[in-house]
């Protein structure tokens, strides 16, 4: 048996979506990962979610010959099985679930919201700070505000999944509600699936707080 270098066998490798970087830098910075590296791939994806798998194993591949061992901080996000069907190919596990709304609410929570009001439009802390960027002008609504009306007509509440919320950020998701003319809610969910998923693969063995 060839033994690998030490330099490689220390090494971990967490291939993310970009709207999950701010979440895992701050659990990496509390546990003291320096053994783990982050590579985040551009939140824009979400839009042409048929992208995704490509460009995860991508960077999976680029990794094989660095990185001892591999995990990918996404949901399926979109991709319709496609990125599971590349994970199996490749050998590599991702985060449970089929979305980041899913796995900070818990699976369990965020069904009973679905089921209770399916018109729901979900905020987390990423998409709260890039509002106005990937939402108001990624779909166009600032040049053509017509469009506001097409896209959040069959919304009926907007639930806010507060990671490590505070006053602003809440006051500001209250605003962006009564903006889209939706029902307000909010709800404190921590890192919720995220941070057991990178406790497992970390091998770590308690469960930090953290405050922004």
């Amino acid at each position: 048996m060839v033994n690998e270098p030490a330099w490689k066998l220390a090494r971990r490798l967490v291939i993310a979506c970009g709207a999950l970087a701010h979440e895992i830098a701050a659990l990496r910075r509390a546990n003291g990962w320096s053994t783990v590296e982050v590579k985040c791939l551009p939140p824009e994806l979400h839009n042409r979610p048929e992208r995704i798998p490509a460009a995860v194993r991508a960077e999976i591949r680029a990794a094989r010959d660095t990185y001892e061992e591999i995990f990918v901080a996404y949901g399926d996000c979109g991709t319709g099985g496609a990125l599971d069907a590349v994970l199996r190919e490749e050998g590599v596990e991702r985060i449970a679930g089929a979305h980041c709304y899913e796995f900070f609410a818990s699976p369990a929570v965020f069904a009973a919201l679905s089921d209770a009001e399916p018109g729901t439009f979900y905020l987390t802390d990423f998409l709260l700070r890039h509002f106005e960027r990937l939402v108001i002008r990624g779909l166009g609504i600032d040049r053509h505000p017509e469009l506001q009306a097409t896209y959040f007509g069959n919304y009926r509440r907007l639930i806010y999944l507060g990671q490590a919320p505070n006053a602003e950020s809440s006051s500001q998701a209250e605003a962006i509600a009564k903006r889209l003319g939706l029902e307000y809610q909010f709800r404190s969910t921590g890192f919720g699936g995220l941070e057991q998923s990178l406790m497992a693969f970390t091998g770590s063995p308690r469960t930090v707080q953290w405050r922004a």
